[in-house]
């Protein structure tokens, strides 16, 4: 497998199909990120949301970004959560409980089960460069959300860490090909094929990490890393300390949103 292949299908359900290496990366990035407003805040406080409106969230993991926004979830008539697996849902359900107004649901972004203008508001974070056939999932988006609603969509960028990782692992590019199907440089262009209206924002960020076992234990969790599988710890510990700064680390990261319409 290719470090990056992130939009196979197999390989996706591997590296999310429980949510035990899910909770590992956002813990690490919660950790050692330096903007401590955290990524998930920030992303919550780009959301217009009004009382009455229909949320539906695409890819909802862990449920980690409704986490503490009973109040916010309360006002909603109706949020649905939908991922491709149900141990993500079961995790997602177990976090945020049961509320009459929420709604568990497996859901495939390129074939939503839903009538067409159903929901005010629709959000995808961190997941639609994973979407084999992303021009149909957005066509379904857009089909599904009310005309006058907004879609709101967090991803990376280009400019980000795996990049390096892979330049100090000395992964060439036929182990390495970066997973560029929806970025911060090319989702605009990628969302102009079902939204007429689109602004994009950014993130500040990087990484400043002072314990080099984490950040072995969250490259280990990584389906698409799985080639470091067989390098000795030892190895990987000592390759990540040679281009370490007095025991230190710091890595670039590029984040942010688009809000399309």
């Amino acid at each position: 497998m290719q470090i990056g292949s992130s939009n196979d299908a197999a390989a996706v359900k591997e590296q999310y199909k429980t949510s035990a290496g899910l909770d590992t990366r956002i813990s690490f990035h919660d950790k050692y990120s330096t903007n401590k407003l955290g990524y998930g805040n920030w992303i919550f406080s780009n959301f217009d949301f009004r009382k009455g409106m229909k949320v539906l969230e695409i890819g909802c993991g862990t449920g980690s970004l409704w986490i503490g926004h009973d109040d916010i979830i309360a006002e909603l008539d109706s949020l649905v959560l939908t991922d491709l697996l149900q141990g993500m849902l079961e995790t997602a359900e177990a976090n945020l409980g049961k509320s009459s107004n929420v709604k568990y649901q497996l859901a495939d972004i390129q074939d939503l089960p839903f009538e067409d203008g159903s929901f005010d508001i629709i959000i995808a974070n961190s997941m639609l460069y994973h979407v084999p056939d992303l021009g149909k999932g957005l066509s379904e988006v857009r089909r599904v959300l009310k005309g006058d609603g907004r879609f709101y969509c967090a991803t990376l960028g280009e400019n980000n860490f795996m990049e390096e990782i892979a330049k100090w692992f000395k992964l060439g590019w036929e182990s390495f090909t970066p997973n560029y199907n929806f970025t911060m440089q090319n989702g605009k262009s990628k969302l102009q094929s079902a939204f007429s209206d689109i602004e994009a924002r950014l993130y500040d960020d990087s990484l400043h990490i002072t314990d080099i076992d984490d950040l072995v234990t969250y490259l280990s969790s990584l389906s698409s890393l799985k080639m470091l599988n067989e390098v000795p710890l030892e190895k990987i510990r000592e390759i990540i300390k040679y281009h370490a700064i007095d025991g230190v680390v710091d890595l670039p990261k590029e984040y942010g949103m688009f809000i399309a319409s």
